[in-house]
């Protein structure tokens, strides 16, 4: 027999746990599944400055422990697993199945989907190991620290030109580094790039190594035409070259953009399928925030609330 529960939140990052917060105190006794990273994309930040409520600041794994407990405290069991297969309904008040980690059936009532987007990397060891410590892939989340020093940008399109000219305020120096001989952001980004003082642009360049044992101390440029080499110093490298939304799941299931980002109604949380609600990254490409992530967890219990109340 599958177990049956009023309200699974799929995901355990800022806006999953906000959702079994809320979901926990309107009484629907939501179960979440974590996946396989506990706490979600902020667990990889050293510092999270910006968040409210935190007036010395923390860290993003002890943030996502705060969030954890709280949402236990109210009732919300976590669990830690995946979600391997999907079955929505879609008629109102229908029954959504889920199978966990291959073998375990559960049927849910309501369904917040909160699965988040990954940062692309480009895959260097050097870059994997000063994760946290210099290598970012969030201006806006951890630019502050390197209020006046030197750092990179890697990336040719708007993000990459956004996070350029959101550094080039904080920051000594910003060296963009641009994989071709052109750039593929809008002319209007391009317009900014090229009118900030501070900012360097490399055509034909890529980063082949991250310097540095424990923090970034610089970075190994290569001209991918010469094949020449230089090293720059710098403390922070910051990567755009895109996220991708943990959307796979629901492919030819629920409405989604060319990229993967699922799509909800208006202001709310609602996907195409009643019962079913996204909430955080996996719906957000603009702003892409913990603290926005949150909001939006909120909303997609109040509105999985309201749903179950218009059943009754």
């Amino acid at each position: 027999m599958a177990e049956r529960i009023k309200c699974l939140i799929i995901g355990s990052g800022p806006a999953g746990y906000t959702a079994a917060i809320y979901a926990a105190r309107a009484d629907m006794k939501p179960v979440m599944y974590t996946g396989m990273q506990m706490g979600g994309q902020l667990t990889t930040t050293t510092e999270v400055d910006n968040y409210p409520g935190y007036p010395n600041g923390t860290d993003g794994t002890a943030m996502m422990n705060d969030l954890q407990k709280q949402a236990e405290r109210f009732g919300t069991e976590v669990r830690f697993g995946m979600v391997t297969k999907v079955d929505l309904s879609d008629k109102v008040g229908g029954i959504h199945k889920i199978i966990v980690d291959e073998v375990t059936e559960i049927e849910a009532e309501t369904i917040i989907i909160s699965t988040g987007a990954t940062a692309k990397y480009l895959g260097l060891e050097s870059e994997q190991r000063l994760m946290g410590g210099g290598v970012s892939a969030c201006a806006t989340c951890d630019g502050f620290f390197y209020k006046g020093q030197d750092v990179i940008v890697v990336g040719a399109g708007d993000t990459a030109a956004e996070e350029a000219t959101y550094l080039a305020n904080i920051c000594n120096k910003v060296t963009m580094l641009v994989r071709k001989d052109t750039m593929r952001a809008s002319k209007a980004m391009q317009h900014r790039v090229n009118k900030t003082k501070n900012i360097e642009v490399l055509f034909n360049s890529e980063l082949a190594e991250v310097l540095g044992e424990s923090v970034v101390e610089g970075a190994r440029i290569v001209n991918n035409k010469t094949k020449e080499k230089h090293d720059i110093a710098i403390t922070g490298a910051f990567i755009a070259i895109g996220h991708k939304p943990n959307s796979d799941l629901f492919k030819g299931v629920l409405d989604m953009d060319d990229v993967g980002y699922l799509i909800t109604k208006g202001k709310s949380s609602k996907t195409n399928l009643p019962g079913v609600f996204a909430a955080g990254d996996i719906q957000d490409k603009e702003y892409r925030q913990a603290v926005t992530a949150a909001g939006s967890g909120c909303m997609a219990a109040l509105d999985a609330e309201r749903y179950l109340g218009a059943l009754e």
